[in-house]
């Protein structure tokens, strides 16, 4: 028979010392037994005529054999000895039985046998046949309450259960995981060999076992029938009894036994106990005599074609199981090394990833940028199923390289401890091979630069929305800058990077990402990180982002809402097919020097404003002009922004129309366009490498 199917077929016999604690002992069972001397030492030298209470298939037969099982399958059987014992705490205790057992093969068995102790009967009744012996279920094996102690003659290789082998002795605690074991068998007194026993050899065989309550300390030994008890033992293992058998415990002694899918016959021949000294010795002429093993029955020939079946049925689930289970550990694979356990609250599970994006689907794809994809999902929180789902963008970047990666993530989980109203939330991340994960609150409203420059989502803003998304934008980048515990450089100020919540309140997103540049490049991007028309000139020729870069980039953005253009762009020039580049600067700066700045106004929203509106539409104008001057000590800082915008302060008095403008700012973008920007069709949409934040909101879709 295949060793694969007996490990399946064949469980263990065990010795079990067994305490409950609700003190519901068995009833009704307190005759004496036969040899009983009133000091808890008693034997049986066969069963016939024993006062034994039994239940389940459980019976004595007319030759005086315990049998445990009478060859039914998924049976449990038990028999206690009629009168209880009082260990009173964990008193030395020996005994000895001889066992056998009967299976429908020499090879294979059903589930074995036990001798147990027990205070309480609730732990029996609530048992399972089948590799529970009748002794424990699922429930009970494994857990501390359960109060089990055992020695166990096993016949099953369990992986659960870390057994050494398919024929082995163990004793355990509280579970069947092993404390000690040792393959079956005993050792010779005279030359001191180790012989081999088979468990399920059809043949009888003792055992004797023995606590020392002072030592704590559990002797195993055993042999064939009629062989002296060894001088030498199988096994001994520490093991406290103390938390098993409790002070003043009156418990019950006997033995349990169940099937399985295959029928046996469990028998036991005799049996002797005795606390505070060794056991009585068994009379073994006097013992009943074993039945013959006799030919296999009939329906053990239906087996031989059954079994075949089963077991390649067996290995195929087995296979197909694994298959399964490695192709779904591939799906969820993530990448985690040891020092991201410092940043473990702030990382999300692929696997709750995965499943919130419906396997980032294209009907969940929100959009894509310079270095990579983001995704609407729906979360459900860890801690409690029946919460709202949350729903969030998650942006799915490629990384190849390892360098600095460590300093990025420590980046990324100090980025999500920062607070404010015009931020986009960053909530965690997650690592896969060549992808970097980064989760952020979802915007329903979409980005600002989707409403600025097309009508799909049928809002068209007007200017007092326009200006309390700057101002928004505004006041989160004096937080960044002067307000947080530490100063943050955005990088990349745009429009395509301020997203609308529910509200149409403007937030600020993918602060402080820019390091993501480390990991790779992107063709439409300058070495200088950041995007065409937002960079300050000091970047070209120092490649240093400081916080008045950041107001530069600002500037742009202010021209940008009020003037609903990009910071650069290709115009047609006349009638024919030439294009000229315009940079938005110098065009509204020429229309200060015609005049009237408020004439670079958006079309869409002029002539439609009462004068108050117009005179914030010159400030946020000539505010612009201020932030995109190229000296950046000349700059306002974000604090005095916010100052101008709130009417708290007045811009300078000589602020005039700067001409300095068209020379320098033409030149820094004639140099960067031409080398970087420029594609087949001449369009001037650019994207940084992080990619627009525009993707973490469904606006547009």
């Amino acid at each position: 028979m295949p060793l694969e199917l007996s490990h399946l077929l064949a469980t263990p016999f065990l010795l079990l010392l067994v305490s409950g604690t609700d003190g519901r002992g068995l009833a009704a069972t307190a005759t004496t037994s036969s040899g009983d001397d009133g000091r808890h030492r008693f034997a049986y030298n066969g069963f016939a005529g024993a006062n034994l209470t039994l239940d389940g298939a459980a019976a004595v037969t007319a030759s005086g054999i315990l049998m445990l099982t009478n060859g039914t399958i998924q049976q449990k059987g038990h028999a206690f000895h009629p009168s209880t014992v009082a260990f009173r705490g964990a008193r030395s205790f020996s005994t000895t039985f001889v066992f056998a057992i009967f299976g429908q093969y020499i090879d294979l068995s059903s589930p074995g046998m036990g001798f147990f102790v027990t205070t309480s009967r609730s732990v029996l009744a609530t048992a399972l046949p089948g590799q529970f012996m009748g002794l424990l279920n699922a429930t009970a094996n494994a857990n501390p309450d359960a109060h089990i102690f055992a020695v166990e003659l096993d016949t099953l290789l369990n992986a659960e259960c870390r057994d050494i082998s398919s024929n082995h002795v163990g004793v355990d605690l509280d579970s069947l995981v092993s404390r000690g074991a040792a393959d079956a068998g005993y050792y010779d007194d005279a030359t001191g060999r180790f012989l081999n026993l088979s468990l399920i050899s059809r043949k009888a065989m003792q055992v004797w076992a023995d606590y020392d309550g002072d030592a704590a300390e559990v002797t195993v030994t055993m042999a064939p029938l009629g062989v002296p008890r060894p001088r030498t033992p199988l096994l001994r293992t520490a093991v406290d009894l103390s938390p098993v058998v409790r002070d003043a415990a009156a418990a019950y002694v006997g033995f349990s036994s169940a099937t399985g899918i295959l029928f046996a016959r469990h028998m036991v021949l005799g049996w002797s106990f005795a606390l505070d000294g060794p056991a009585p010795a068994l009379d073994i002429p006097a013992l009943p005599a074993l039945p013959p093993s006799g030919p296999r029955t009939r329906s053990s020939k239906v087996l031989e074609v059954v079994l075949p079946v089963a077991s390649a049925a067996a290995v195929l689930a087995v296979g197909v199981a694994g298959y399964v289970l490695v192709r779904r550990r591939l799906r969820y694979a993530e990448v985690r090394e040891d020092w991201e356990a410092a940043f473990g609250p702030h990382r999300f599970s692929y696997k709750d990833l995965f499943q919130a994006t419906k396997g980032f689907s294209d009907d969940n794809l929100l959009g894509t940028g310079g270095f990579g994809s983001v995704y609407k999902g729906a979360l459900r929180p860890a801690r409690r199923r029946d919460e709202a789902v949350v729903e969030v963008a998650v942006k799915r970047v490629s990384h190849e390289s390892r360098q600095g990666m460590k300093e990025f993530i420590a980046e990324v989980v100090s980025m999500r401890r920062l607070r404010h109203r015009n931020l986009v939330q960053l909530l965690g991340y997650c690592r896969r091979k060549g992808q970097l994960l980064l989760v952020y609150d979802y915007m329903p409203n979409g980005s600002l630069d989707r409403h600025l420059y097309g009508d799909r989502h049928g809002h068209r803003l007007e200017w007092p929305r326009r200006f309390h998304v700057i101002r928004g934008v505004a006041s989160a980048l004096s937080y960044l800058h002067e307000d947080w515990e530490q100063v943050v450089v955005h990088r990349d100020v745009k429009a395509s990077n301020v997203l609308l919540d529910d509200h149409m309140n403007g937030r600020l997103g993918d602060f402080g990402l820019a390091r993501l540049y480390d990991h790779g490049s992107d063709a439409r991007t300058t070495h200088v990180v950041g995007t065409m028309g937002y960079l300050a000139p000091e970047l070209g020729h120092t490649g240093r982002a400081t916080p008045a870069t950041d107001v530069f980039a600002f500037g742009a953005f202010l021209l940008e809402v009020a003037c609903g253009r990009r910071p650069v762009a290709e115009e047609k020039e006349g009638d024919g097919d030439s294009r000229r580049r315009v940079v938005l600067v110098d065009w509204v700066a020429e229309r200060w020097r015609q005049g009237s700045i408020t004439d670079a106004l958006d079309v869409r929203v002029a002539g439609r404003l009462s004068d108050a509106d117009l005179d914030q539409v010159a400030l946020v104008l000539k505010l612009g002009l201020l932030c995109s001057h190229p000296l950046p000590s000349a700059r306002p800082t974000m604090r005095q922004v916010m100052q101008y915008l709130d009417g708290d302060a007045l811009l300078p008095a000589d602020l005039l129309p700067p001409a300095y403008l068209s020379s320098t700012t033409m030149l820094m973008a004639e140099r960067m366009y031409s080398t970087h920007f420029l594609n087949e069709n001449n369009v001037t949409t650019t994207s940084t490498s992080v990619g627009a934040i525009s993707d973490l909101s469904g606006g547009g879709r």
